[in-house]
This record gives C-alpha cells, structure tokens and sequence, in this order.
C-alpha cells in the first residue's frame, strides 16, 4: 500500500469570534484541527484552554507582549514564529479573536510575506466585535451610514467626521500607548479626542461604552455617559465608544433638479413598441 504524498506547507489565519465556541465557524475549525502547528492570539485564557482541546498543538502567542515593549515589535514577532513553521514545512494556522482582518496587523502582514515567498496562504472570516456591536446596540448602519475610526488616529490625523451617521471608536482603552503598560496617561489622551469630537459633537451628547461578551454566560456590557465625561470614564483595551448620529440627513439641493428629472423618467411609460 503506497503512502499519501504528504501536503504541502501552507498558512492560515482564522477568527475565532469573539464568544467562546459558538462564533467558529466549521471551516475555520477544520484549518484548525489539520494543522500541524496551531498559534493562538486569544487575551481571554478560559479561550485559549478550550482552543488546546482542538488543537494539542497549540502555542500561545500572549507571551510576546511585555511590559513597555512597543505593540509593533510583539506584532513581528508572531509573524516571525509562523513563517518559521511555515518554511520548515508545516501547515500554520493562526488563530485570532473576533476577525482576524480587522484591527489585526499581523495576519495581514504574514499573509502578505508567506505568499510572496511562494507559500499558499489564506484569510478565514470571523464575527467581529463590530458584528456584535450591530445586534447588541440594535442599529443597522445601513440606515443612516456608519464609521469606524481607530481613536489614536482620529488624534493623530486630519480626519473628516461626518455627525449625521453614528460613529464607532476602537481602542479609546489605550488611545496613545504605543506599548503594553503605561496608561497612567489615559485621562489626557482622552481629552484630547474630547476636544476633538467637540468640533461635531455637544458635549452633553450621548456616549455609548460598548464591551460584547466573550463566554456564553456573560451578557454584553452596554454604558451611557455624556461626551464631557469621557476622560474620566474607566475604560479597558476591549472597550469600544459609539456615538449616535448628531443631526439630521439633509437632502442634497444642488443635485434636487436632477434627481426629480431622473425619477420622473423612471415613472415615465416607455412609448409602445420599445422595450
């Protein structure tokens, strides 16, 4: 009986969802138990113990962060380990909360190297936080628009916020921590992005603090506060601040002519015999 050729290095990054075991999807599962090497990025240790029953292969990638060690520095370092095991010939699954496309420097970036080194690599989706965040706050973006902003970035760059859709802000927690530790400066970053929003926003206007729940037996975290409250609000690196929209849509004036020319065409019978 001849042996199966054995299969060829590959590399996938899968997202775990963000509560424990009913947000893995079947596929990402399957890349997860084939895997000769499993690395996990999973902050909740109750998640990453369920994860070793699937995968007895499983190494933490939680160790690499270290107090005052730039973020970035952690992040290459993962991608380092995989595409090690990867080059050694192995088939690499890397496991990440929620999506692991979204806020997630890292499986990006080793996706990015392991197929330019000739290696078949591949995202697999997951619920996000922001899935979440649409089902447990019970708001359809689609209906006045939405947008995401990073908060560091949103105080670090000129960025165009537009108060009539709702605003969703990730990572207030360590807004201006370039590392792990140090958040003795929180309450001033905070300020800073008050001072900012305050441009759009009355300072009296309704701040959500958002956390999704990470195991079947806790329920979402939902806080309301005024914007002015902010700097002084306890917030964690898993904290996520929505803002309602603050004014109404306006119809487009400029456009009105042309709009209502289009619409009485629309409603126009064709002549007969065109179709």
């Amino acid at each position: 009986m001849t042996a199966s050729p054995a299969r060829p290095a590959s590399l996938s990054c899968v997202g775990f969802g963000m509560t424990l075991g009913s947000h893995l999807t079947p596929l990402a599962r399957c890349y997860i138990e084939q895997a000769d090497v499993v690395f996990a990025a999973l902050s909740n240790p109750i998640a990453e113990a369920w994860l070793a029953r699937l995968a007895p292969n499983l190494r933490s990638l939680q160790p690499h962060y270290a107090e005052g060690k730039p973020r970035i520095d952690t992040y290459r370092e993962w991608v380092a380990l995989m595409l090690a095991e990867l080059r050694a010939g192995r088939r690499v699954c890397g496991v990440f909360y929620g999506h692991p496309g979204i806020f997630a420097w890292s499986p990006h970036q080793v996706i990015a190297e392991a197929r330019a080194a000739g290696f078949e690599a591949w995202m697999e989706p997951g619920i996000s936080a922001a899935d979440c965040l649409y089902a447990d706050l019970g708001f359809d973006p689609g209906s006045r628009g939405c947008q995401h902003f990073e908060a560091s970035q949103l105080v670090y760059c000129e960025r165009r916020i537009d108060p009539t859709a709702w605003l969703v802000l990730w990572q207030v927690g360590v807004l201006g921590n370039r590392s792990v530790g140090h958040f003795d400066q929180g309450r001033a970053w905070r300020q800073l992005l008050v001072e900012c929003l305050a441009a759009d926003y009355p300072l009296d206007h309704d701040v959500i603090i958002y956390r999704g729940a990470t195991l079947p037996i806790e329920e979402p975290q939902i806080r309301h506060l005024p914007l002015a409250a902010l700097p002084d609000a306890a917030l964690t690196p898993e904290d996520t601040v929505v803002l309602k929209p603050a004014r109404r849509l306006e119809r487009r004036t400029a456009l009105s002519a042309k709009i209502a020319e289009l619409e009485r065409l629309a409603t126009t019978p064709a002549p007969a015999g065109e179709h």
